[in-house]
């Protein structure tokens, strides 16, 4: 298994590095990692993430360690492009990498250079070689946030490779009870139900978000639509919405911002509806705002009544939780179903998964219609928010006392 394990990741790179020449993000993802010049540190903090996501989940307990022990190095790395090269200046790390490839020549190399004294994975991403290095050097290797589901390779008759990685994890805190009975059914009883760090993030940064007096003044005294990590089918699916709906602002925040991407959404919109952010002057008197830069999303949900939140026509929803903690109401597509908080929505009867125009509207206009529902709803989800923090808490306990 191992055999065909090494032969996948190397065929893996070979598949990334012919794609490298007409894609960006492919090309980010192999330059990243060529001739790497690692710096030597001495009983580092190695924190991984595969990406931006991972590494907002991670951010509490990462902050946490680094304030709690300032006088420890700490490394970063990140598996994609769009987490490295958005967070690579990051004041939470003296040393931002690309993750090499996972071979056992690369995992050696790495860790003699960074020389951890603990590593922590967010959620997700297990590598064998890594692991393995880290278990034979007794260096503690935790997962965050984790979750798991039956159909994960770990699961499967095929998937003993896999199990044996599990093995080298020196403790799992994971986000629910099922994840865990589904880990002692291996026989790993080295976990602890923690929840999702996400929680602390959001709700830390909803009660402290960043202020924008631009976008406050656009929306100054009208209901606001906040779509965010928005693609291509979630504004196609939004559009009628706009135009229906001439009294209400709308913001779209595209999860990814390249020209023709914006320019498509544009002219999906009305005519003559819409400005850039980065046009946005003393002209408020447009309807739809398009967020043409990054890092502002977790903020913007302030200034909105409702959100949507991308993704769920493609591989699967963005971050609900930055909404839901301002308070938003939040619809989403039908790919909603590896994210327990979304889930957990819809239970509570403030998320709301939808498949096509005739879907939104109905619950556009259950949302807006009815003021008392709607601060009904506001106020549960802004509670099951604040009910779910304390993850990072529990973990840095235990980190800390296992130092």
């Amino acid at each position: 298994m191992l055999l065909l394990y090494n032969l996948g990741v190397r065929f893996y790179f070979i598949l990334i590095f012919i794609a490298s020449f007409f894609n960006k993000k492919a090309k980010l993802w192999i330059n990243g990692r060529k001739n790497t010049d690692y710096q030597q540190f001495s009983k580092s903090a190695w924190f991984h993430f595969a990406s931006l996501g991972e590494f907002e989940q991670g951010l509490p307990v990462l902050a946490a360690y680094r304030a709690k022990y300032p006088y420890t190095k700490t490394i970063i790395t990140f598996f994609s492009p769009s987490g490295f090269e958005i967070r690579k200046n990051t004041t939470y790390a003296d040393a931002v990498y690309y993750l090499p490839l996972d071979t056992a020549a690369n995992a050696r190399k790495f860790i003699d250079a960074i020389d951890p004294s603990i590593a922590v994975f967010t959620k997700y991403e297990y590598w064998y070689h890594f692991f393995s290095e880290l278990h034979e050097r007794e260096i503690p290797l935790y997962i965050i946030s984790g979750i798991f589901r039956p159909n994960q390779i770990f699961f499967k008759w095929y998937g003993s490779l896999h199990r044996k990685m599990l093995s080298f994890v020196t403790r799992f805190f994971v986000q629910d009870d099922n994840s865990k009975h589904l880990l002692q059914n291996l026989g790993i009883s080295y976990v602890s139900v923690s929840g999702d760090t996400r929680f602390d993030r959001v709700w830390t940064n909803a009660q402290n978000p960043k202020s924008f007096p631009a976008i406050a003044e656009f929306t100054r005294g009208k209901k606001t639509f906040v779509a965010g990590s928005t693609w291509p089918e979630d504004a196609q699916l939004l559009t009628k919405l706009v135009a229906d709906h001439p009294d209400w602002k709308f913001i779209f925040a595209p999860h990814e911002i390249k020209e023709e991407q914006i320019t498509r959404l544009i002219d999906q919109l009305p005519p003559n509806s819409t400005v850039r952010h980065s046009q946005l002057t003393t002209d408020y008197s447009p309807q739809t705002l398009i967020i043409d830069n990054i890092g502002m999303l977790s903020s913007l949900y302030q200034y909105g009544q409702i959100a949507y939140i991308g993704g769920g026509f493609g591989v699967g929803i963005h971050n609900t939780l930055e909404a839901a903690a301002f308070g938003l109401p939040v619809i989403f597509g039908p790919n909603y179903d590896k994210f327990k908080e979304a889930k957990d929505l819809i239970v509570l009867e403030a998320g709301f998964s939808v498949s096509n125009e005739n879907d939104l509207k109905k619950i556009f206009d259950f949302l807006a219609e009815d003021k008392s529902r709607y601060q009904s709803i506001s106020k549960k989800i802004k509670e099951y928010v604040k009910e779910h923090t304390g993850a990072t808490e529990m973990i840095m306990e235990y980190l800390s006392a296992s130092k």
